[in-house]
């Protein structure tokens, strides 16, 4: 099956910012040869990931919350405090999200749900540009 691969920029405010990537993914798509098939996101590095959800600002607060929460039992438990700052917190935090999301697609559209977006999670703790991989198979 044939593949485009591009890449989808981001500038990062925020430890736990959760931003909806989901108008930009669907631009990419819109630009690929393809109208039938599956995009998957890909984020490189240990701190970051993405997942579907509702964007709504209830969610997202107690999501954030739950992430703080996370975070803070496992500095409790000695988890990354050893490496690089406590940076192995981020990355199981991270893990916990997942790197990667496959959706299909049918006629140039997203499959989502009706009220289903595709979001970014970043648990970086120092504002940065995140670059994120796309790739599209299909016909």
């Amino acid at each position: 099956m044939p593949l485009h691969t591009t890449t989808l920029e981001l500038y990062i405010h925020e430890d736990s910012e959760i931003i909806d990537i989901t108008r930009q993914i669907q631009e990419e798509l819109s630009g690929s040869p393809f109208n039938d098939g599956m995009l998957t996101v890909f984020v490189p590095g240990s701190n970051g990931g993405v997942m579907t959800l509702e964007m709504e600002p209830d969610l997202e607060r107690d999501l954030e919350k739950a992430f703080e929460r996370w975070a803070s039992e496992m500095a409790s438990r000695r988890v990354g405090l050893s490496r690089h700052g406590g940076n192995g917190r981020r990355g199981a935090l991270a893990a916990l999200v997942g790197p990667s999301l496959s959706v299909p697609f049918r006629d140039g559209l997203l499959d989502l749900g009706s009220r289903q977006q595709i979001a970014f999670v970043d648990f970086d703790s120092r504002p940065r540009k995140r670059v994120l991989i796309l790739q599209i198979m299909g016909e």
